[in-house]
């Protein structure tokens, strides 16, 4: 292994308990703590998106988004959390749209009564993000798969930064990530990369190509976090990809 690579990881290892394992910890004890403080953090703009794009305003999304996880909180919308029935993707969707018509009054009732969930939710980069979003006719449902397929993009890419971070490595990562969708195996910027950081162009050619491997590692670990038991992971990230490539 070159000594500009850092030393493998295993993908599984790199990302924190998140998702289902999550799911169920707020479903087994009530914790309302660092386990939902993770999930919102990484599911709080797929939720606030799909509530703008079904016509709130965005004042009421961020309380309803607030609301909508302050709500998983209850042990009774927990219950039928199950990662042996399938995705955490169409659970958590499925329960948003069930919070959406017959529970938000009661649940924004209550977290103004003293229930609140903190989510580090910024006003103004949410509605600054939703407007920004390409299609004004794209559906509620879509736009929220749309942003959940970002989500774990965003996840790989921070879990393969640290990745390098750890070993060392952050400069190599700062040089090479703009190249981890790319296809060119020449680019010409290789050489220039390569003079700066003391590496030929065909060890930056062969650092993208590592690169580009760990990352699709990262993200595969992450999809298959969010299917569930003996969940068809691979046909996930084939969702996942599909849905990014129409948007």
């Amino acid at each position: 292994m070159s000594e500009n690579e850092p030393e493998p990881s295993s993908p599984r290892t790199a990302f924190p308990p998140t998702r289902w394992t999550l799911v169920e910890r707020l479903a087994d004890t009530g914790d309302g703590g660092r386990a939902l403080d993770e999930l919102c953090s990484i599911y709080w703009y797929p939720v606030y998106a799909f509530l703008r794009r079904d016509g709130t305003d965005p004042a009421e999304a961020e309380d309803l988004t607030q609301g909508f996880f302050a709500l998983l909180l209850e042990r009774d919308s927990l219950s039928a959390a199950d990662a042996a029935k399938g995705k955490l993707r169409t659970f958590l969707l499925t329960a948003l749209k069930r919070f959406r018509v017959s529970e938000y009054r009661r649940a924004a009732s209550r977290k103004r009564g003293g229930r609140a969930v903190h989510i580090a939710l910024d006003a103004g980069d949410a509605e600054g993000r939703f407007l920004d979003e390409p299609s004004e006719h794209e559906t509620p449902e879509s736009l929220f798969e749309r942003r959940w397929a970002m989500s774990l993009l965003d996840e790989a890419f921070t879990a393969t930064e640290a990745e390098y971070a750890g070993a060392g490595k952050a400069a190599l990562f700062e040089a090479i990530h703009p190249f981890l969708a790319g296809r060119d195996p020449h680019d010409p910027r290789y050489a220039e990369i390569g003079g700066r950081l003391g590496m030929s162009e065909g060890a930056v050619q062969v650092a993208v190509h590592r690169m580009r491997k760990r990352y699709r590692r990262q993200l595969e670990a992450a999809v298959a976090a969010t299917v569930g038991v003996d969940g068809d992971a691979e046909g996930e990230l084939a969702h996942i990809l599909t849905i990014l490539a129409s948007g």
